[in-house]
Formats: C-alpha cells, structure tokens, sequence
C-alpha cells in the first residue's frame, strides 16, 4: 500500500526523505541560543524586503572569556574584525 500512496501523494516521499516537519530538540527556544550553545547570540538578516533570516553568532571557544557577558553590539563588531567567518548552512528543518 506505500508505493501506492507515494504514487497518489508525491508529496509524502519529501516528508518522509527530509523529515523537515520535526524540530529537534523537542521544545527548545531557538531565539535564545545561550541557553543551547556556549558565546551565540541570535541575529536576523533582511535579506531583501520581507524577507528576514534567523542566524546564530557563535564565537569560537577561544575567545569565550572575551565574549563572556557581552551584548549583541560587541557580537556585532566582532564579525568585522580579521578573524575568519564559516558559514554552516544546517538544513531545511526550519530550526538552527
């Protein structure tokens, strides 16, 4: 009866491969990544109008200390500086 179902749902074949409609961990608030990740803020990005992207701001263990207590502004600033910047695209969950 699945590849019936598949054949009548196509849609069904993407749920079940991608499985993007669980959110892991079950009941975490992404808009306060402290609480997962140690030195991460959340930031959002307006890519064009109306469109708006959630990221994290994780600095590396290295500079924890320094990190430590800061606000958003400091997280800010320390994207500009010469330390290089790696991008983790993680997935079409629709968490980070």
């Amino acid at each position: 009866s699945v590849p019936f179902l598949i054949r009548l749902f196509p849609s069904l074949l993407t749920k079940f491969v991608y499985l993007n409609f669980l959110a892991f961990p079950f009941f975490a608030d992404f808009r306060r990544p402290e609480l997962l990740v140690n030195n991460t803020i959340n930031l959002y990005l307006t890519t064009e109008p109306g469109v708006t992207v959630g990221v994290w701001h994780t600095v590396p263990g290295s500079r924890g200390a320094e990190a430590r207590g800061r606000d958003q502004r400091w997280y800010e600033e320390a994207l500009a500086d010469a330390h290089p910047v790696i991008i983790y695209l993680h997935g079409n969950g629709g968490t980070r």
